[in-house]
């Protein structure tokens, strides 16, 4: 029935529950249903072991793809970072909305710069590429392996269990928790962040109705959409999970996209990068970074060319060396 609600699929916690809320509103305005939410445990939810530990690899989103495909749900909602580049045949990203800050944070009591904190300071987070960054910009300070919510990583600090911890710029966002601590911006350019960060990914069955998926696709972005294919595509070509030592961000400007790539030792020491800035208008890519416009095909698909993008960033990262940096999955 039209009538019918959609039934939207998302984790359990505030900030799934959250972002998932913002895409149902969104939905509902564009379909004319009401969309309400079906809350589904991850193996993300239950297993509390260090995400460096068990890698992670759709570890938020397989039990949500099993539910979708299995009929308990219409739609799904994901934060993109946690999602696996492998999309199952019978399932569709259908939209990505606009992404938020993709930036990271850091939370302090007093407000000292990471770089700035004293030896022995000890510094949360459980994110492989984040651990091997707080290494490299903060050398002297202890980097601490935790999981949790945002609430109960702003309490560790608030405490003094923890002197600083790294956030999401958008899970903050979304949330807006009450604190009375500092927040320090970290930026793109210099610490860039998980392929997708602050993006979500709408998906569906690929047979589901014409009517869902027209209206999910108002939901879309087509910025954001291209510039999260790039970075999805050089995690992809790099053939390592989302909890790789490695980061990837892009910006499309007019028909221009500008990537930034960096895988790290997971020890901090070393790390491999690149910055290049591709046209979105060109067929074919060369290997070198550079596009070359005599060889363009009429009317190239953008998408496609993204992912070439994000493919040749891939391969120029591992001519590099990338491979002896990143394990292997």
């Amino acid at each position: 029935m039209a009538s019918a609600p959609i039934r939207l699929g998302t984790r359990r916690s505030a900030l799934a529950q959250a972002q998932s809320g913002h895409v149902a509103d969104a939905l509902a305005k564009v379909a004319g249903r009401p969309v309400e939410l079906v809350p589904i445990v991850s193996e993300g939810d239950t297993n509390r072991a260090s995400l460096s530990e068990i890698g992670g690899t759709g570890i938020f989103a397989n039990r949500l793809r099993e539910a979708l495909v299995a009929g308990e749900c219409d739609i799904l909602v994901h934060s993109l970072k946690d999602l696996p580049t492998a999309v199952p045949p019978e399932l569709v990203i259908a939209a990505t909305p606009l992404r938020e800050d993709a930036r990271d944070v850091v939370i302090t009591r007093g407000g000292t710069p990471l770089h700035e904190l004293h030896r022995g300071s000890r510094v949360g987070t459980g994110a492989p590429r984040r651990i091997a960054q707080v290494r490299r910009r903060a050398p002297h300070a202890e980097v601490v392996d935790i999981r949790g919510n945002v609430d109960s990583r702003l309490e560790r600090v608030s405490t003094g269990e923890l002197d600083a911890v790294i956030l999401a710029a958008a899970g903050l966002s979304r949330l807006r928790p009450e604190m009375k601590l500092h927040r320090e911006d970290l930026g793109l350019a210099e610490w860039p962040t998980a392929p997708g960060q602050g993006a979500l990914a709408v998906e569906t069955v690929a047979d589901a109705p014409a009517e869902l998926i027209e209206a999910l696709a108002q939901l879309e972005d087509e910025a954001t959409r291209l510039a999260v294919t790039v970075e999805r595509a050089i995690l992809a070509g790099l053939e390592v999970g989302c909890q790789a030592p490695m980061a990837a961000h892009a910006v499309v400007t007019g028909d221009s996209i500008r990537v930034r790539a960096v895988v790290y030792e997971p020890g901090g020491g070393r790390r491999i990068g690149l910055d290049v800035t591709e046209s979105l208008n060109r067929g074919y890519i060369r290997r070198n970074g550079s596009g070359n416009g005599a060889d363009a095909a009429d009317g190239a698909d953008p998408m496609r060319t993204a992912r070439d993008i994000g493919d040749s960033a891939a391969h120029r990262l591992l001519e590099q060396g990338a491979a002896d940096l990143l394990p292997r999955e």
